[in-house]
């Protein structure tokens, strides 16, 4: 059945979700979307669960309706989208927002670009994620926002041309441009100075979880000038699980079953470990002469960047000792502290100055032993 697109254009009151502090993986403190569904149409999107998406409840469905699959065929858009960001940004504190969706919808729109020009204007950094090369139309945007506070565009790539399921993954992928010219547009970026890399999201079991592919992305990522590989499984809930199995059994009937054992009902994510998928992540980046992790970005001479960089450190700390499978107890001994770090007002190498080791103690939730690893690490920013 063929769907026509639909625009619906409307004026939400707000725009802007905010975080206590900046996550881990994207570092990003804010988020701002203009659109709502997406003409991608990727199978495996986790945007079309319910929450996120709020259509024709399919899930409830015995029958999957093809009609009632709206989430690549309706994109409402949000005319107002850049003056509630201007709104919203002059309220809050300087910190990364992830904006930008380089759909089809944004060459007719153009409200991802004029999202940009209002970070210009405050001085935001930006975290971009997409899987389209017209990200490369607001390059001069870009350029000018990394001059003046930092910008990430990361690709969303979960396969390459030589991996042994490409064309499998690649319909999944919907209407979403081919890899060969998201990777071609990382590496204008990188000529550019712009920081950039691939986010391996979502890795599908026994589509492109497997080794080879793994290594193929990270190879593919180092050669266009890509910095790192972010990995991620894949999730599934309510009506997204029954669309995804549904178009998979069009593709690879063979894998509904598999699936239906990792993902049992009630289950949102897989059963199996991510554990080795993440550390043929770490291997393959390691060989590729890049990192599993993206780096913090953080604006010159901000007041608290050496916060953040130690925080970077933390986090990073959190990551590896995820991959070791250590307890669950000592892996938030670090979250916390990171927390901590990130929430502190003064400057930790100020409190150090003045108090030594038992100032940086003296922070809630960081131990002696913690306290001490800071330290070594503000000895390598030579403080």
């Amino acid at each position: 059945m063929i769907h026509r697109t639909r625009f619906v254009c409307y004026q939400p009151k707000t725009i802007l979700n905010k975080g206590k502090r900046a996550d881990h993986w994207f570092w990003t403190r804010y988020s701002a979307y203009p659109y709502m569904g997406c003409q991608h149409g990727c199978a495996f999107c986790y945007s079309r669960e319910r929450k996120y998406i709020p259509y024709k409840p399919v899930a409830q469905e015995a029958k999957y309706d093809e009609e009632a699959d709206e989430f690549s065929h309706l994109i409402k858009i949000k005319e107002n989208a850049a003056l509630l960001l201007r709104k919203a940004l002059v309220r809050v504190p300087v910190d990364s927002v992830f904006t930008g969706d380089y759909q089809p919808a944004e060459r007719k729109f153009k409200l991802s670009r004029k999202m940009l020009e209002v970070c210009l204007e405050l001085g935001f950094p930006v975290f971009v994620l997409t899987r389209s090369a017209l990200v490369l139309r607001d390059l001069d945007i870009l350029k000018a926002i990394n001059q003046r506070a930092r910008a990430v565009v990361a690709f969303s790539i979960i396969t390459t041309p030589d991996s042994s399921n490409y064309k499998n993954v690649s319909q999944l992928e919907g209407l979403a441009p081919n890899v060969e010219k998201r990777f071609a547009a990382m590496e204008q970026l990188a000529n550019e100075n712009i920081l950039t890399g691939t986010v391996a999201m979502p890795l599908m079991p026994e589509l492109c979880d497997d080794d080879l592919n793994i290594k193929n992305l990270a190879h593919w990522t180092a050669r266009h000038g890509g910095k790192f590989v972010l990995g991620g499984g894949l999730t599934l809930a309510d009506q997204q699980k029954n669309f995804f199995l549904r178009e998979l059994s069009k593709i690879c009937p063979d894998l509904n079953p598999v699936y239906e054992q990792y993902y049992p009902a009630g289950s949102y994510s897989s059963v199996m470990s991510w554990r080795k998928v993440g550390l043929r992540i770490r291997e393959s980046c390691l060989q590729a002469g890049i990192s599993d992790r993206i780096p913090r970005p953080i604006i010159h001479g901000e007041k608290r960047a050496l916060n953040k960089r130690i925080v970077e450190q933390l986090a990073n700390q959190v990551h590896e000792l995820e991959l070791e499978n250590v307890p669950a107890p000592r892996i938030w001994t670090y979250r916390k502290a990171a927390w901590e770090v990130e929430d502190l007002e003064q400057d930790i190498g100020l409190v150090y100055r003045t108090m030594g080791l038992k100032g940086i103690e003296s922070i809630p939730n960081i131990s002696t032993p913690i306290a001490k690893e800071i330290e070594e690490l503000l000895g390598l920013y030579q403080l």
